[in-house]
C-alpha cells in the first residue's frame, strides 16, 4: 500500500498553533508600540472633540463655495475629567489594545489566509483570497467614515447639547473613549454588509430579487438608523451616513445578482 504524505490533525494543529503564535506576538508588538506612542495614541482620538478638526475646515470651506453658512460649524470647547483612580491608566492599556488589533489585522488574516489555503480548491482560492481583502478595506472604510463623519458630528452635537445654562458638560473619559470605539467596531461591522450579502447568496438565503423587492423598506431602515446613529438634527450630515449604508446596499444587490450568475453557470458546466 503507498504511503499517504498528506499532513496528518496533528500536523494541522502544530500549523494552527504557530499561526496563532506569529499572530500574537506581531499583535503584542503592535500593542506595545501604540502604548509607548501614547502622546499620538490619544492625539488621534481626541482630534475629533477639537473645533479645528479636519472635518468641520472642510464642512466651512464647503459652506463658503455653496453660500450656506448655517453648514459651518460653530467653534466649541468641551472638557474632559476623569473620577477613578485607574481610569486613565485602564483606558490607555484598552486603546492600545484595541489600535493594536487594528494594525496587525492584515497580518492576521494573511496568516489565516495561508493555513487555510492548502485545503481550497483552486476557484475557491480566487474568490477566498478577494473576500478576505475586501472584508479589510470594507471595515477599514466603515471605522474612517465613523472617524472623520459620523463620530465628530455626534459629538459636537452631544457634547454641547445643554438642558439648562447652569448646567456645564464634562464628559468623563472612559465615555468618550467608550463610545469613539463603540461606534468605530458598529460601523466597521455595518460595512461588512456585501460580506454577509455574499455568503447568504452561496447559501440560497438571499436572491437580487428579494433585495430588490424591499429596498424601499431597505432605504426607510437605513435613514432611521442614520438619524439614531447622527442625532445632529441636520440634513446634511444625516446624508452622509445613509449615503455609503445605502451604496452597501446595491453594492450587496449587484454581489448576489453576480453571485447567482457564478453558481448557475457553474451547475451548467457540472451538467455538461
Amino acid at each position: 500500500m503507498a504511503s499517504d504524505n498528506s499532513p496528518s490533525f496533528w500536523d494541522h494543529l502544530d500549523e494552527l498553533r504557530s499561526v496563532i503564535i506569529r499572530s500574537l506576538i506581531v499583535w503584542a508588538a503592535c500593542f506595545m508600540l501604540l502604548f509607548v506612542l501614547k502622546r499620538y495614541l490619544f492625539l488621534f482620538l481626541f482630534a475629533p472633540a477639537s473645533s479645528e478638526f479636519v472635518s468641520y475646515r472642510l464642512m466651512c470651506r464647503l459652506a463658503v463655495w455653496l453660500h450656506l453658512p448655517s453648514l459651518c460649524p460653530s467653534a466649541f470647547e468641551v472638557s474632559f475629567i476623569n473620577v477613578e483612580l485607574a481610569a486613565q491608566f485602564v483606558v490607555h492599556l484598552q486603546a492600545a489594545f484595541w489600535g493594536g488589533m487594528v494594525l496587525a489585522s492584515p497580518f492576521i488574516v494573511y496568516q489565516l489566509y495561508g493555513f487555510v489555503l492548502p485545503a481550497l480548491y483552486e476557484r475557491e482560492r480566487r474568490y477566498f483570497g478577494s473576500v478576505l481583502v475586501s472584508a479589510i478595506l470594507l471595515f477599514l472604510c466603515g471605522v474612517l467614515l465613523n472617524y472623520f463623519i459620523i463620530f465628530p458630528f455626534t459629538f459636537r452635537f452631544l457634547g454641547t447639547y445643554q438642558v439648562y445654562e447652569g448646567v456645564v458638560n464634562q464628559i468623563s473619559l472612559t465615555s468618550y473613549i467608550g463610545a469613539i470605539l463603540s461606534m468605530s467596531l458598529i460601523m466597521g461591522l455595518l460595512f461588512e454588509i456585501p460580506i454577509l450579502a455574499y455568503f447568504f447568496a452561496r447559501m440560497g438565503i438571499i436572491t437580487a430579487e428579494m433585495l430588490k423587492r424591499y429596498r424601499r423598506h431597505a432605504i426607510l431602515a437605513i435613514v432611521i438608523l442614520a438619524a439614531v446613529i447622527t442625532p445632529t438634527g441636520d440634513a446634511f450630515t444625516l446624508m452622509l451616513v445613509s449615503v455609503p449604508i445605502w451604496l452597501l446596499y446595491e453594492l450587496s444587490i449587484w454581489i448576489v445578482k453576480r453571485q447567482g450568475r457564478l453558481a448557475l453557470t457553474g451547475n451548467n458546466n457540472h451538467n455538461l
